[in-house]
């Protein structure tokens, strides 16, 4: 099968989960035997333009006619069986969907996060889950400056979104959402449910095993609001003064709340704050974790932390709520804790320190789970299953 990938990469300061998930769908695909192509469109390259560029581009995020252009005529050149698009924000735009419909190659989209019907993709705001514009006007975002607590910022998306829904809804043959959670929220937003199905990402298996005696307690990720870094920070304090905390916790990343997080570390004996890791460095930190918090405020649409310690063997104490409920099974691959609760936290950070024969046999079952569902293999059969299926215009199946 011929298959061409379009993608619009991140920012290299803000690393991705989405562009690495993107990379290794290509790469698997390739070895099982597939002539994958990229079409790609690099944020980085916005710092290098001139003024005068660098202006047009918001004005070209909700349509770049260069752009269809561009990828009609590689589409000419190239032939592909199917089209796979990510992410078109900034720099490519809803117009990639027509230039498919120019040359008349079937598109399949897969929708990492909920920006068809949230500006910022987030469903969050101020502090909470916002659903505000599902179903309704997205032009309250405009007046809430959700992207960017900016206005000016957040227009360009409101429009794009406003503008481009009809493309979208009738252009693409079959909308991939990486969760039953997700595809649910997507649905009750008027998006076509016969061709929504649901398609977990591909996570790689990266030889990571985790050790005969863990000697930490691990939050991997983004430190920002809606992931949960406060929450934690709140839960762990509380951990501590029960003199629960038998491991340390080690926090690893970067983000708007690195500054705050790295204060509160210093302070605090038993916990290390490490910054932005390489990808070795967090395979090293996932093989020593007895388990990884996931405490996120916001609705994830799937969740990449917690499946990769799920490959590692390693169980996760996750917010009960969003693709966490259908990825972690509470009591047997992990914990899940109320959302947003403190005490339900705190409980669960303690159960997972006091319990090592049951924390090595939810460890267990988490690979179990890994293996049956989220292996690579797996997932590479059903994602040529998708394409072949917007191929022949098939309907999904209901959920």
């Amino acid at each position: 099968m011929r298959v061409l990938v379009v993608h619009n990469t991140y920012r290299s300061e803000q690393p991705s989960g989405e562009d690495r998930v993107v990379h290794q769908e290509v790469e698997l695909l390739a070895t099982a035997g597939h002539d994958v192509d990229m079409y790609l469109r690099h944020s980085d390259d916005i710092a290098a333009m001139s003024l005068a560029a660098k202006a047009m581009v918001p004005l070209r995020v909700p349509w770049n006619r260069q752009a269809r252009a561009d990828l009609a005529a590689h589409l000419r050149a190239r032939r592909p069986d199917v089209v796979h698009i990510h992410c078109t924000f900034p720099l490519l735009s809803p117009s990639v969907v027509a230039a498919c419909a120019d040359v008349g190659v079937p598109a399949v989209a897969t929708l990492h996060n909920y920006t068809q019907v949230c500006a910022p993709g987030t469903l969050y705001r101020d502090g909470r889950i916002c659903t505000d514009c599902v179903g309704g006007s997205p032009l309250q975002a405009v007046r809430h400056g959700c992207y960017r607590a900016s206005r000016p910022a957040t227009l360009p998306l409101v429009v794009a979104q406003t503008a481009n829904r009809d493309l979208w809804w009738s252009g693409i043959a079959r909308f991939l959402c990486v969760s039953r959670s997700q595809r649910h929220i997507l649905v009750q937003a008027g998006m076509p449910a016969d061709r929504m199905t649901v398609h977990h990402n591909l996570v790689v298996d990266q030889d990571v095993h985790r050790a005969t005696r863990p000697n930490h307690v691990l939050y991997l990720g983004r430190l920002t609001e809606e992931k949960g870094l406060r929450l934690l920070m709140a839960a762990w304090d509380q951990h501590v003064a029960r003199a629960a905390a038998r491991l340390p916790l080690v926090v690893a990343g970067s983000g708007p709340l690195q500054h705050e997080v790295a204060h509160w570390a210093e302070a605090r004996p038993e916990v290390q704050f490490l910054g932005l890791q390489t990808r070795d460095q967090c395979k090293e930190l996932l093989a020593g974790a007895a388990a990884v918090v996931a405490p996120s405020v916001w609705l994830e649409a799937f969740g990449l932390v917690v499946v990769e310690a799920m490959a590692a063997g390693v169980p996760v104490v996750a917010a009960a709520h969003g693709a966490f409920v259908e990825l972690v099974d509470h009591g047997v691959t992990g914990l899940l804790f109320r959302p947003g609760d403190v005490e339900s936290l705190v409980d669960g950070l303690a159960q997972v320190q006091s319990g090592p024969a049951r924390n090595r046999s939810m460890g267990e079952a988490a690979r179990a789970r890994y293996e049956r569902d989220f292996a690579p293999e797996v997932g590479v059969r059903r994602l040529v299953t998708e394409y072949r299926a917007a191929i022949d215009g098939s309907l999904c199946a209901p959920v």
